[in-house]
């Protein structure tokens, strides 16, 4: 016996509307066609289904049970079908990734290649962004999902913390404080300091040392819109830049980094926004939660890095 999705979806519209005429004006068929279909349901099965008289429709009890299981089978084949290309729309689609100087170091590459094995149909673009947006296009929405580094002042976005990573300060080698083994903040708060070309009150304190700063504006000489932009102003001798450890992956002549002894690291954190209920991105997220956990050796070399490395160190195979 093979019965016919059509002729099961006709059934239920006359089982439902016990009328013939409103089932046929439903279903946009003919009523003598939909009663042609009916018929040869009921000699498939060998079953009477619906009663028939010159006034009205029943279902006989076959007939109510028929309904109750069909009913069940078709929403099942419909939400398998709407999950097929739900699927095939995942599959065929892109996610835009933005990320700032860095990306998430070494973590970057694993989290890609996570998310990648379980979607080698989804096209990853990724968008790298300048000091001007540390948001990494959070702020206009231009980008799925993003690695930054906190603390931003970007308003609905969601955030995981990936690992933190030591402040260091960038100076002429000259400078009299470059021949220390490190700095504490106190050492750096009369110094002339880059900022970043940014609007984000929040990235703007932090990385200028306003925490330590008891209140008072620090001497803010110049903003920068990248790293190798501050590289080459703190080369020409006009200020000195708070950055990060791996900046020492991009050794500049005449520049000497040090580790601020007394402060509060970098954030490296995976954003997206909070009204963003893609798949897509929830699948990246829980894949950067999945490798950060899953691979502790690597996010302890970033948060306890060997500062004396000058270039970055090879990745282990995930």
């Amino acid at each position: 016996m093979e019965l016919q999705t059509r002729q099961l979806r006709y059934f239920v519209a006359v089982a439902e509307e016990l009328s013939f005429t409103r089932a046929a004006q439903r279903l946009h068929i003919a009523q003598q066609a939909l009663s042609a279909q009916i018929k040869q349901l009921e000699q498939s099965l060998g079953v009477v289904l619906l009663t028939r008289t010159t006034r009205s429709v029943t279902l006989t009890p076959a007939g109510a049970a028929f309904l109750e299981d069909t009913s069940a089978l078709l929403a099942a084949l419909d939400d398998a079908a709407e999950r097929a290309r739900a699927l095939d729309r995942t599959e065929n689609a892109r996610l835009v990734l933005g990320f700032t100087e860095g990306a998430a170091l070494m973590l970057t590459e694993p989290i890609m290649s996570a998310f990648r094995d379980r979607h080698p149909g989804v096209s990853i673009e990724m968008r790298q962004f300048n000091y001007d947006d540390p948001s990494a296009g959070m702020n206009d929405r231009s980008t799925d999902v993003a690695f930054v580094r906190r603390p931003l002042a970007t308003d609905g976005v969601d955030f995981e913390r990936l690992f933190h990573e030591p402040r260091m300060v960038m100076m002429r080698s000259d400078h009299p404080l470059a021949d220390r083994a490190s700095v504490t903040a106190a050492d750096l708060i009369d110094e002339p300091i880059f900022g970043a070309a940014c609007t984000d009150a929040a990235w703007n304190a932090y990385w200028e040392l306003d925490d330590h700063r008891g209140g008072k504006p620090g001497r803010v000489v110049s903003r920068s819109t990248g790293l190798l932009e501050e590289y080459q102003k703190v080369a020409a001798g006009v200020g000195i830049v708070v950055t990060v450890a791996c900046a020492r992956w991009v050794p500049y002549p005449g520049v000497t980094l040090l580790p601020i002894d007394d402060d509060v690291p970098s954030e490296v954190a995976l954003a997206w926004p909070q009204d963003n209920d893609s798949t897509l991105v929830r699948s990246f997220v829980d894949a950067a939660i999945r490798v950060r956990d899953g691979r502790p050796d690597l996010v302890k070399r970033l948060e306890e890095p060997d500062l004396s490395e000058r270039t970055m160190p090879t990745l282990i195979p995930y």
